[in-house]
């Protein structure tokens, strides 16, 4: 599992985006991050835990984001 640093005013969904390509992940970022699920806005500085992109969710990844 890979961490992703908080710069002031991200948003789950702007963190999805930036990690995954895609806003729709929300959900699996909080279970990974259950102390934040209350947060809607980041302050800087706060490490996440960045779980693996969830396989078979999307047919829209970029190619170097998608499985061998």
């Amino acid at each position: 599992m890979t961490t992703y640093s908080t710069i002031q005013g991200d948003t789950w969904d702007g963190i999805s985006f930036k990690v995954y390509g895609e806003e729709e992940h929300v959900t699996y970022l909080m279970r990974a991050n259950p102390d934040y699920m209350r947060t809607t806005v980041f302050s800087g500085g706060i490490t996440l835990m960045i779980p693996p992109y969830p396989v078979g969710q999307s047919s829209s990844l970029p190619p170097w984001k998608r499985e061998g």
